[in-house]
């Protein structure tokens, strides 16, 4: 896998609309502004990409401007790295526009830039792995640097933090508080705390013992079975097959899964149903173990918690619960194809390596 460089005071980081182009909107000038000054004060250079401003309208006209976007964001030389606005629903329409396109796919290896999105982001960190880039799950624009409150969530700007530095080794904590979803996101909610929670539980080990090591693959759940099922857009599966976008067998063979739900908060029995897309498929028979991220305000955490108890013994498959990264709030940045350990018997998770390249360029 090929790393990107980490970030340095001056650098410029561009900002795109993949999806949702409600970055545009006006009703979100406010976060806008927050999450610009947040990167100014973190010494970076904001671009905001040409379309990430259109709006919802045009984007879901145009996925061929999400796109351009993003080609332009690596083809900038200047451009150190590109964080997502936010998910949406439709990322795989930019994904095809790339897979169509050699010369964008040639430029990624050659010139790796740090890449940074969750959610329906999903698509394109597969694609990008696929292509043998490391791009890093978790964190975005609106989410994390646009934070209504006075400052960012303290164990979030710890994450964005770590694309500065460059540790050998780099254990990934449970966050001592978590904090329960925005309901109110108007400009009347500036500098009002989000409602916090003491962690009580920590990292939870529903199966498995020792230690686990193997290389990180993932995303949200939603996103990897539409994107095997095309239940939501029945020519995902189509385009995606034509192109080989999704992990075959081999790839998941002797992985550490990362898995969270999203914001829609899936009943019990669709988290099963998903589940058991990736287990008749025969991706949990060759994986190593699961990561699971503690589900947005803890909706279903002990039904989801069963189900995966019941997994974990009947394929003998290691799982560690309640991880902050995903959807909900804080969350940390998780490395695609990076060596990572699980220590199921202190409840620890390490990424093995250095994020990022130390070669100069």
């Amino acid at each position: 896998m090929i790393k990107p460089q980490k970030l340095k005071k001056g650098d410029k980081v561009a900002i795109v609309s993949l999806s949702s182009g409600i970055l545009g909107d006006s009703k979100c000038a406010h976060q806008l502004e927050i999450g610009i000054g947040r990167l100014l004060e973190m010494g970076l250079k904001p671009v905001i990409m040409h379309n990430a401003l259109s709006g919802n309208f045009k984007h879901e006209i145009d996925p061929g401007l999400r796109a351009e976007d993003l080609k332009h964001a690596f083809y900038d030389s200047s451009i150190k790295a590109i964080i997502c606005a936010i998910g949406g629903d439709d990322t795989y329409k930019v994904v095809l526009e790339l897979a169509k396109d050699f010369d964008f796919m040639d430029k990624v290896i050659r010139h790796p830039k740090i890449f940074v999105g969750f959610s329906d982001t999903t698509n394109n960190h597969i694609f990008f792995y696929k292509l043998g880039l490391v791009t890093y799950y978790g964190v975005n624009f609106l989410s994390d640097l646009a934070e209504l409150d006075r400052h960012m969530l303290p164990y979030t700007y710890e994450s964005y933090r770590r694309f500065f530095t460059n540790k050998k080794k780099t254990e990934i904590k449970s966050s001592p508080i978590w904090y329960d979803e925005r309901t109110d996101y108007s400009d009347d909610a500036t500098g009002t705390p989000r409602i916090s929670h003491e962690e009580t539980r920590g990292y939870e080990v529903l199966y498995g013992k020792g230690k686990v090591t193997g290389k990180l693959l993932g995303g949200c759940l939603e996103s990897l079975y539409d994107g095997y099922t095309g239940s939501r857009y029945p020519n995902q599966k189509l385009f995606y097959e034509a192109y080989e976008i999704m992990p075959t067998i081999d790839d998941w063979k002797d992985k550490i899964m990362f898995i969270e739900t999203s914001e829609e908060t899936p009943a019990p029995e669709l988290f099963k149903t998903y589940l058991d897309e990736l287990e008749s498929r025969g991706i949990l028979g060759v994986i190593k173990a699961i990561i699971v991220g503690k589900p947005m305000n803890e909706t279903h955490y002990e039904a989801y918690k069963e189900i995966l108890i019941d997994l974990g013994n009947r394929l003998n498959l290691p799982i560690l619960y309640n991880m902050n990264f995903g959807h909900a709030t804080p969350r940390t940045i998780l490395p695609y194809g990076l060596d990572a350990t699980i220590n199921f018997d202190l409840k620890t998770f390490t990424i093995d390596e250095a994020m990022f390249s130390e070669v100069k360029k």
